[in-house]
């Protein structure tokens, strides 16, 4: 029909009125078929298993990055079309809400962010610490070290006190991993944890320079704050134990990867729980 009636109407208008896209007409005066092909039948059934395999944690980005792993033709816009035409909606975090951290300021190191350009991975480690409530109505509390550039969390500590302990505990392993090179950034906010005597006694021993947030702007240290929302999203599709002799170890997930996570996929397990702070963990 739109054949016929184009010497009289613009194709884009009968297209319109026949409710028929245009890239699907041209398709078919071409010669293409309007159907979808077997492959891409089978790969929507795959981009939809390795949705549901991971909870509806795993938007287009990450579920293209997997598809590509086992050796799949699923690029990312491809997939994103196949998500949406199986209405396959991913998780969202909460709208990110930036809080700054009152602490003494005469301790406060110099922002150092807004001195260097960074492109490259292991040059610059954000910090911040997050509460997670139990179910028995206490808290514990997890500090980690993400890359700046790949996203990657390079380290990670969880306890029931928020000392610094758990920052230097969490820059240990991100230093033992091999994640941090040498002269690079250490980036917080201006928490007590990083004015501590320890704690920078640690950066001076490695040759790590400190930066601190400047004095109320909660933006210096967005990304290490945005990432606790899509931590704690991700968490809420999780199961916790239901042991009240354990509490929850964050560990990264042998399924990422530093160059294609925004945030790292956080598993959970049960470990043995100090007395002080037997629970579960809620979200």
């Amino acid at each position: 029909m739109i054949s016929r009636e184009k010497v009289l109407y613009p194709i884009r208008l009968l297209c319109r009125v026949l409710k028929v896209s245009r890239s699907g007409y041209y398709g078919y005066v071409s010669g293409k078929s309007y159907l979808k092909s077997r492959e891409n039948e089978r790969l929507a059934e795959r981009v939809k298993e390795v949705f549901w395999f991971h909870g509806r944690k795993y938007g287009s980005r990450r579920v293209s990055d997997e598809l590509k792993d086992e050796g799949l033709k699923a690029g990312r816009y491809r997939v994103r079309r196949l998500m949406r035409e199986q209405q396959l909606w991913a998780i969202q975090p909460r709208r990110f809400r930036p809080r700054t951290t009152v602490s003494d300021n005469s301790k406060a190191s110099p922002n150092l962010m807004k001195e260097v350009s960074v492109s490259k991975p292991k040059t610059v480690l954000v910090g911040d610490i997050t509460y997670l409530p139990l179910a028995n109505g206490k808290w514990c509390y997890l500090a980690s070290w993400q890359d700046r550039v790949s996203k990657r969390v390079a380290g990670w500590k969880i306890s029931d006190r928020m000392t610094d302990d758990l920052v230097i505990e969490a820059l240990d392993k991100a230093l033992m991993r091999g994640l941090a090179a040498k002269d690079a950034i250490i980036h917080s906010d201006r928490g007590s944890q990083y004015s501590s005597n320890a704690f920078r006694k640690l950066l001076s021993k490695n040759g790590l320079r400190q930066s601190m947030s400047g004095k109320g702007n909660c933006y210096d240290n967005a990304q290490a704050e945005s990432f606790w929302a899509r931590f704690k999203t991700e968490l809420r599709r999780a199961a916790a134990s239901s042991n009240p002799s354990s509490r929850l170890e964050a560990r990264p997930s042998p399924t990422s990867t530093a160059t294609t996570t925004e945030s790292e996929n956080i598993q959970l397990s049960a470990t043995k729980a100090p007395s002080s702070s037997n629970g579960s963990l809620i979200i």
